[in-house]
């Protein structure tokens, strides 16, 4: 069967929630039968998101090849079972470079390189190029908003694919907003209406409308929206807000039977969903038998998009332990000036997460000695298992100006030190140790007992490293190196035997994580996190 291609569009405002939709469609058309492929294009000029702030873009989404992608491409590897690669994501800046690159070959023979055709067949390439005959559907989800200057060029492209393939196995989705005018008391379908235009002006139209919505439309709208959008009554799909979890979003969907309306504009040969495991999987978020507080002690904890993967793996971990996890983010400047005492008081479990330079860290440190003295469950993820490492060196070892090089070039005791192969790095982008890589666990250590093996893979981004100068001084005084890398040579992950549940890794657990499918550490940490619970509470009775 040809490959056919789904077109995923934005209008009206960003963060309408592209990237959940269209890896909610991947979702419905994977349970019915077929094999889907999932793809971001982004406008930006930037080559990769990998030198980006979390500030701005959020959290860097890690593949299994090292790519640093969009956090879009999270949520379609929690969605959907397809297979994710540097070929899932491309911005302006890969496909300009790729283009200036043939250019600099002779590769266009002496012709004028334009945005068009040169820039727009490049994009075409890269979408076309990820069907095959094993692929039904490929869905391009396009960052952005219809009407950004830096979009022109995708837009072109993707209006010239149905050309090139044919329009029977092209299908564009607009998703859009429907406000609500509370000083009206109505839904105004305007704004909609020009996003669309504009997309006509371009020279696409959508052939489903998913309309986000905080009320329902209601049937008049719904009218009104298909006759000045020149789309089909039952092709207007309304997508009201998620109020308790986004895994809710593909069940909406279902009941507004966008799967069967793609299925038949693409004459697609898909068999009955069943949908059932999700509903099982909301069923248990809505009805947990436990509860339990995790302070996420972070850098970036105002912009709630830059731990996304980790606030969603938490969730994933209270699923598969029937508990309702409430997540309290914890700035650790903050935590620096008011000290663990006040700000980490009551909380069952702390998490610290990766991040870059040195705001914050002594805040980290402070949040570590509070969780290993308290006996409090620790999960310590990148920086934050360099950060325990700091720690134990400080306060347990009594090396008190141990720090890592990073922060500190000229540190007496670096006992976080930079790779050698980092030595000679001097530019940023994709020149980190990135992508998976093994790791081999002790037996008897805690991680070995939640991953029920010894031999594991994990996603890395890092420079630094533990520094093995100093491995037996943690070993004798009770920090041991419980994973490490199959030569030996990198440590990869750290607990306290002594303590509870004090686990800390090098690697980032949190991309390979999903609703249906707990990571095994995450899991852990939430059961452990359980069990403290518990035990205060049985501590407060008497």
């Amino acid at each position: 069967m040809t490959t056919k291609h789904i077109f995923v569009t934005g209008g009206v405002v960003s963060s309408l929630g592209k990237g959940l939709t269209s890896a909610s469609i991947g979702l419905l058309l994977e349970q019915r039968g077929l094999k889907v492929r999932m793809q971001k294009l982004d406008p930006y000029i930037n080559v990769d998101p990998g030198t980006m702030s979390p500030f701005q873009h959020g959290e860097v989404y890690v593949l299994d090849d090292g790519s640093e992608t969009d956090l879009d491409l999270g949520h379609y590897e929690r969605f959907t079972n397809s297979p994710l690669s540097r070929k899932s994501n491309y911005t302006t800046g890969q496909i300009y470079s790729s283009v200036i690159e043939k250019e600099r070959r002779g590769d266009y023979l002496g012709n004028t390189v334009q945005v068009v055709p040169h820039i727009t067949d490049a994009i075409k390439e890269a979408v076309i190029n990820l069907g095959g005959p094993d692929v039904d559907v490929v869905i391009t989800e396009l960052g952005g908003t219809v009407g950004d200057i830096e979009g022109l060029p995708f837009l072109e492209a993707i209006r010239q694919i149905p050309l090139d393939v044919g329009k029977n196995n092209c299908l564009f989705i607009h998703l859009t907003l429907v406000p609500y005018l509370k000083a009206a008391q109505e839904a105004k379908t305007k704004p909609t209406q020009h996003s669309v235009g504009q997309l006509r002006q371009i020279g696409i139209q959508p052939d489903i409308l998913i309309v986000r919505t905080e009320r329902e439309l209601g049937r008049d709208n719904c009218e009104k929206i298909a006759l000045f959008c020149n789309v089909e009554k039952q092709a207007v799909i309304e997508e009201r807000d998620k109020d308790f979890s986004i895994y809710e979003v593909p069940l909406g969907l279902v009941e507004s039977k966008l799967d069967q309306l793609i299925v038949d504009k693409l004459a697609l040969p898909a068999q009955p969903i069943d949908i059932s495991e999700w509903r099982n999987l909301i069923h248990r978020l809505r009805n947990p038998q436990h509860e339990v507080t995790i302070a996420v002690v972070g850098k970036y904890i105002e912009h709630r998009d830059a731990y996304k993967s980790i606030y969603e793996s938490l969730e994933h971990a209270g699923i598969a332990n029937s508990t309702r996890v409430l997540v309290k983010r914890v700035d650790a400047e903050a935590l620096e000036a008011e000290g663990p005492e006040i700000l980490l008081q009551g909380v069952d479990g702390i998490l610290c997460p990766g991040g870059f330079g040195e705001r914050g860290i002594e805040g980290k440190v402070e949040a570590i000695r509070f969780a290993r003295e308290c006996e409090i469950p620790y999960f310590g993820i990148c920086l934050g298992m360099q950060c325990a490492v700091i720690e134990f060196a400080r306060n347990v070892l009594d090396l008190t100006n141990a720090h890592s090089s990073e922060f500190a070039d000229e540190a007496e005791h670096p006992v976080i030190c930079l790779l050698d192969e980092q030595r000679s790095v001097t530019t940023k982008g994709a020149t980190m140790r990135l992508g998976t890589q093994p790791c081999r666990l002790a037996e008897d250590s805690r991680s070995a007992a939640c991953y029920a093996t010894t031999e594991i893979s994990e996603r890395h981004r890092h420079r630094y490293e533990f520094n093995p100068d100093y491995r037996q001084q943690f070993v004798d005084a009770g920090m041991t190196p419980s994973g490490t890398s199959p030569d030996g040579k990198l440590v990869e992950i750290v607990e306290i035997p002594a303590h509870p549940w004090f686990v800390a890794v090098q690697f980032h657990p949190e991309f390979k994580s999903k609703p249906t499918a707990a990571h095994p550490l995450f899991s852990g940490f939430v059961e452990a996190a359980i069990k403290y619970h518990h035990q205060r509470q049985h501590q407060a009775q008497f």
